[in-house]
């Protein structure tokens, strides 16, 4: 095997091989007690261009590769329940072993992990960049040169600027842009003034960083101006993604505002019903989630689709229940239905306990679920929030669409408009209650598909939401969908926005006093309810 001698960072002489096993070779350097070996370990894994290398140095930068000090073999480490310590080859049948294959039982003292330093960890880092920079996804090509800027190599610049010439996407053009930008802010190049231009429509942090650092170091005053206006134009910039981002979490809990009030408003509009267990219609919403999770464990993308139609079933039949069994006993009467509705709540609250325990369950958040959208480097939208944003316009979509456009929603109308004309135009009351119930606490239960996706499930799920979703019915007007939504959104944003400066519990005292004042001012709500029984 031909062999070259070269000069490490440390001055030590090591010899590199020029045939095909410089994969295998830096694989063997990679377990060594000494940190040139390693460096050199790193640039033959680079050197070799096998597609394993990206894997490999990302798991050691992660700190999940352990030596054998007897061997120096890199392998991974597992921990078993009963405290043993068991490792596993690095490679089987020439792949990474992320199944842990082949584990085998030793002492906790006989394996080590890989030890870096950060003259390591930045090659590392720079050798990962590079290989990203020659990626297919452009995602890939972007995340390689993020990683690079601020830290360019006159070898990574080369290697920019030769990408820049090759690269069709225009995203990614734009990064290359930056980062060299920022390498000659930071070398102080000649054509200064247009790198500056570059980085003001930048908002990435290393962009901002060397424009301060370069405004208090220069002695040029028109350069240093220059980079003051890029500088505020970055703030600027950063002020609005900010709202953008506040406005987002305010229309996200908005929409949880919604889902948890949408079918309070239904059943309180049309029946009159205080109910307090309302909350609990919702937990077990969440619930249902939990167990349907249970009954799909490798399947738990598919298993939030399925619980929705599942919990709007369970809490459904358990609202017709209530309806049924007690409601039906008290109408016109407010102050007992109130009363008897809590009691239902402290008993469903109690059967959950006796059933799940009264221990919080996590609900798996699914693969598609998971993760942000990335506006810009500044502001993200959580993936999660988002699809319970648009959750909440399908459900409010689907059950206008219900009450506006099929019998049930026209007798539903009409008894919530006028009871007695209602009945003496044929439409059995009592019917359209039970399934008006069952309808609104069908959703509450849908409501807590969604809840289960941001919070823990527990027993007290649902008195979290209550006093919330009463609040909102009442903003809204009674038994008015619309209302209910523009109630819902608004609340939601005018609490986030709120935060900041007043914290989450005064911002809660705020809101709560605007209502007092507006329900004073007008008490139907913003959509007041229509028909002579709203008159009355």
């Amino acid at each position: 095997m031909a062999l070259a001698l070269t000069s490490s960072a440390h001055g030590t002489v090591v010899e590199e091989p020029l045939a095909a096993d410089q994969f295998n070779q830096g694989l063997t350097l990679l377990g060594s007690k000494k940190y040139p070996q390693k460096e050199q370990a790193v640039r033959l894994l680079l050197a070799s261009k096998d597609p394993r290398t990206q894997t490999i140095l990302q798991l050691l930068l992660d700190g999940q590769l352990y030596r054998q000090k007897k061997t120096n073999a890199v392998v991974f480490m597992q921990k078993a329940e009963d405290g043993a310590t068991h490792v596993a080859p690095l490679l089987v049948d020439g792949e990474i072993n992320r199944s842990f294959a082949g584990l085998l039982a030793v002492k906790k003292r006989s394996v080590k992990r890989v030890g870096l330093n950060n003259a390591l960890r930045k090659q590392i880092k720079q050798g990962l960049a590079t290989l990203g920079l020659a990626a297919e996804d452009p995602a890939n090509r972007a995340a390689a040169i993020e990683a690079l800027i601020g830290e360019l190599t006159p070898e990574t610049n080369g290697l920019l600027v030769e990408r820049l010439a090759l690269e069709t996407d225009d995203d990614v053009r734009e990064l290359i842009t930056i980062a060299l930008a920022v390498d000659n802010l930071n070398k102080e190049s000649t054509d200064l003034a247009a790198d500056i231009a570059v980085l003001a429509d930048s908002l990435q942090p290393t962009a901002r960083n060397a424009l301060v650092s370069f405004a208090d170091a220069t002695e040029n005053p028109e350069l240093k101006q220059q980079a003051e206006k890029a500088l505020a134009r970055i703030d600027q910039k950063v002020k609005y993604s900010g709202f953008a981002e506040t406005l987002f979490f305010g229309l996200s809990l908005g929409s949880v505002l919604v889902l948890a009030a949408i079918g309070l408003a239904i059943t309180f509009g049309v029946m009159g019903v205080i109910n307090m267990a309302h909350g609990e219609l919702i937990m077990l919403g969440a619930y249902t989630t939990y167990v349907v999770q249970l009954l799909m464990p490798n399947h738990i993308g598919l298993s939030i689709l399925v619980a929705i139609p599942a919990a709007f079933i369970v809490s459904g039949v358990v609202g017709i229940a209530i309806e049924r069994f007690v409601i039906r006993f008290l109408y016109g009467r407010p102050l007992e239905t109130l009363l008897a509705t809590f009691g239902l709540s402290l008993i469903l609250q109690q059967a959950v306990r006796s059933v799940f325990s009264p221990l919080n369950r996590s609900v798996a958040t699914p693969d598609w679920m998971s993760g942000s959208l990335m506006i810009n480097p500044v502001l993200s939208l959580t993936l999660n929030r988002l699809y319970i944003v648009l959750f909440c316009l399908i459900v409010f979509a689907l059950l206008f669409a219900l009450l506006r456009y099929t019998r049930l929603g026209l007798q539903v109308r009409a008894v919530s408009q006028n009871r007695a004309m209602a009945r003496a135009m044929g439409v059995r009351s009592s019917r359209v209650d039970a399934l008006t119930f069952g309808l609104g606490s069908g959703v509450a239960g849908v409501a807590g598909v969604a809840l289960s996706q941001l919070t823990n499930v527990g027993p007290n799920l649902g008195q979290a939401y209550i006093i919330d979703s009463f609040m909102v019915v009442v903003f809204g007007g009674v038994g008015n969908l619309w209302g209910t939504l523009v109630a819902g959104l608004s609340l939601g944003v005018a609490n986030k926005i709120m935060e900041p400066m007043a914290g989450a519990v005064l911002a809660k005292i705020l809101v709560l006093i605007f209502i007092i004042l507006f329900i004073q001012k007008r008490p139907k709500g913003l959509f007041p309810q229509k028909g002579r029984s709203a008159e009355d």
